[in-house]
């Protein structure tokens, strides 16, 4: 009977401690990064000065190249979005074999709140984790919880809310909060 109780007792304060109603996130890896409204990118065509420069991902997700207009490049990697403005090029009879390279040179920022030092926005960088987003803000607060923390995410248009673990990798665009411990 005592066994009993004590495991309702743990169960119930498991619900009742910061973020525990929270579903885990689903755990992702670091993966080639993908671009999205707010990227910045340098095209760089081979031999071409004028198709080469810097351009911002609208919040279309297009980017808008001159002689060609908006091309696609949210959801793409730089490697695809390569691909994609050389196929531009070559569809557009502008040039025969191009060589286009493209490097991000801004990131999306994430944004950590909460118990951290300097709660804020800050770049994001690939192979990120909540841990090393905490540390980017100042570190943890003697308040917070340093375990998990709460993580809201634009997945195919919808923000998600759910709870991440300390090496749970960041993704650009997130919103983190640091949790308050109870005492």
């Amino acid at each position: 009977m005592l066994s009993r109780l004590v495991i309702l007792l743990c169960i119930t304060l498991a619900a009742c401690a910061p973020g525990g109603g929270l579903q885990d996130l689903p755990r992702g890896e670091a993966q080639s990064y993908r671009l999205g409204p707010g990227d910045a990118v340098r095209l760089i065509t081979f031999g071409e000065d004028s198709l080469t420069g810097e351009f911002r991902v609208s919040d279309s997700g297009t980017i808008a190249l001159p002689l060609l207009g908006p091309v696609p490049a949210a959801g793409e990697s730089p490697e695809q979005l390569g691909r994609r403005v050389s196929e531009a090029l070559v569809k557009a009879n502008l040039l025969k074999a191009p060589s286009v390279s493209v490097e991000i040179i801004a990131y999306r920022p994430i944004f950590v709140l909460g118990e951290v030092s300097k709660p804020g926005q800050y770049p994001y960088q690939p192979g990120m984790t909540v841990v090393t987003a905490a540390a980017v803000a100042g570190g943890f607060t003697y308040r917070a919880v340093n375990d998990y923390a709460s993580i809201v995410r634009t997945q195919d248009g919808v923000a998600v809310e759910g709870k991440a673990y300390r090496q749970s990798f960041v993704q650009p665009g997130d919103v983190i909060t640091v949790l308050e411990r109870w005492f």
